[in-house]
């Protein structure tokens, strides 16, 4: 019998699962609990994967600092301080089961090489794969010290997704200080029901309004993102309470019993806290229909399952859409969004306008628009198509051959009249097939949180704008039409 595979496992855990909101001391047990855990998993074959918030919030207890200040600068300072104390907790317990473990500082910028041809993005895969082969746990977190608008935000939600987009995860525990969704608030609605399984995000009816705690800058909504990203890239995703670690285990061999997920059983788990060896899940009958084997499992602790993609988003085509920050917009007509569908490229005659200052090799937002009733010499209108997407509608991004200047000088000219306008041609194409990825036009894409992300109060104020495109929860699911991908 072909023994079961490893899965990779991405735990997140954030300040408040961690740090308490009022002492600012490190839930020591808690921390405890998930170094147990972890390691047990590790030593089952699994590749495991940290990404810890609470840096901020052990530089306050470490300064003596109450509240979390507001400027950007002191919680620079704080994130510097409490980094290497942090990091040090997790060394100290997990050298007690004799765990070697790394630390992995990010921004968006580490891994949004697109002048390299996302080298940097690559390097981290490469990083990851070699510490798993040294049997090492990644400890990773936003890199603080040096972010900017990352640090006002629950980036590390969003973190914890493109890790694990980029290791090839199997699953992401998004772990915090409720057990799951639900569809009101629990606290004030005594008929609240939970939400145990999810299988379009777009359809979700649930309550997300609980912000972030007095020392994280979370909340549900910025799960609700990561879960997005994860699944769009094949991630089972997973929201659970922190306080009890060990539950863990239980969901996921629900998971593996209820999803075919080939987790490695172990009589190890049986002394977890909260566990016993009566809890572990036998894998159901083999005459039984997978409805009725999953009616007849025995109730998991209590939380809220995302299920992943059919076909998910990898590598470059989610680098592209994710891990890159876009430096503008180009709007192009129906056409050429039509000739992207089919494989095509992106050609300056199908361009209607451009919007932003950026160079060639940047990532920029395609946008599609109605073309106006001018255009200019020498283009040709674009025909309506069935499948014509809404006038302002994102549909994917592009790495382009072209700065914004040149790009607003040939559009909607012909390849051939390239070279004739800008003195030189280094492609036919603004931008090429291989180079661009396209969103679905039904349901919802997964959309991660820009560098240029603004403020809620500006986000509200500008909600009305012909084109969103930097609202975390803008609407439009990815699609992969790449051909690198494709030959694999």
């Amino acid at each position: 019998m072909k023994a079961p595979r490893p899965l990779g496992i991405v735990i997140k855990l954030g300040t408040s699962s961690i740090i308490d909101a009022v002492s600012h001391e490190p839930l020591i047990a808690t921390l405890s609990l998930i170094v147990e855990t972890a390691v047990r998993l590790r030593k089952e074959g699994h590749r495991v994967v940290i990404v810890s918030s609470g840096a901020i919030g052990v530089g306050l207890r470490r300064m003596d600092v109450e509240h979390r200040p507001k400027h950007l600068a002191q919680l620079q300072a704080l994130a510097a301080i409490g980094q290497c104390r942090l990091i040090g907790l997790w060394d100290s317990l997990f050298s007690h089961l004799r765990q070697p473990i790394a630390q992995i500082l990010l921004t968006r910028n580490d891994i949004a090489d697109a002048n390299d041809q996302r080298t940097q993005y690559l390097r981290a895969q490469n990083t990851f794969a070699e510490l798993f082969d040294m049997g090492v746990i990644p400890i990773v977190n936003e890199n603080d010290t040096l972010a900017v608008e990352e640090i006002r935000f629950g980036d590390n939600d969003t973190l914890s997704a493109i890790t694990a987009a980029m290791i090839h995860a199997d699953l992401l525990f998004l772990m915090t200080d409720v057990d799951c969704l639900y569809t009101k608030n629990p606290r004030q609605h005594p008929d609240a029901e939970p939400i145990e399984v999810v299988e379009d995000i777009n359809a979700l009816e649930a309550d997300i309004s609980t912000p972030g705690s007095a020392l994280g800058t979370g909340g549900m909504s910025t799960k609700i993102v990561a879960a997005r990203l994860a699944t769009s890239a094949g991630v089972t995703t997973v929201i659970t309470r922190s306080s009890t670690p060990g539950n863990l285990v239980q969901i996921l061999a629900h998971i593996q019993a209820s999803q075919g997920l080939q987790l490695q059983k172990s009589s190890s788990f049986a002394s977890l806290p909260l566990m016993a060896a009566a809890a572990a899940v036998p894998p159901p009958p083999a005459t039984s229909s997978a409805s009725s084997s999953t009616a007849a499992l025995p109730k998991p602790p209590l939380h809220t399952r995302f299920l992943p993609w059919a076909e998910p988003v990898r590598d470059r085509s989610f680098w592209i859409l994710h891990g890159l920050s876009p430096h503008g917009t180009i709007f192009i007509d129906q056409g050429a969004y039509q000739a992207l569908v089919e494989h095509a490229g992106l050609l300056p005659v199908g361009v209607a306008d451009v919007q932003g200052h950026f160079s060639d090799n940047d990532a920029v937002r395609l946008v599609v628009v109605d073309r106006n009733t001018h255009t200019p010499e020498g283009s040709t209108p674009a025909v309506a198509t069935p499948g014509a997407v809404a006038s302002g509608t994102e549909v994917g991004r592009a790495l382009v051959k072209y700065s914004a200047v040149d790009v607003s000088r040939i559009k909607g000219h012909r390849s051939r009249e390239i070279r004739d306008i800008l003195g030189h041609a280094s492609s036919e194409y603004v931008a090429q097939r291989e180079h661009i990825s396209l969103f679905r036009g039904k349901g919802s894409r997964p959309a991660s949180p820009s560098l240029r992300d603004r403020s809620p109060s500006q986000r509200a104020a500008t909600s009305t704008s012909a084109v969103s495109t930097e609202s975390p929860l803008h609407k439009v699911e990815a699609l992969t039409l790449n051909s690198e991908e494709a030959s694999s």
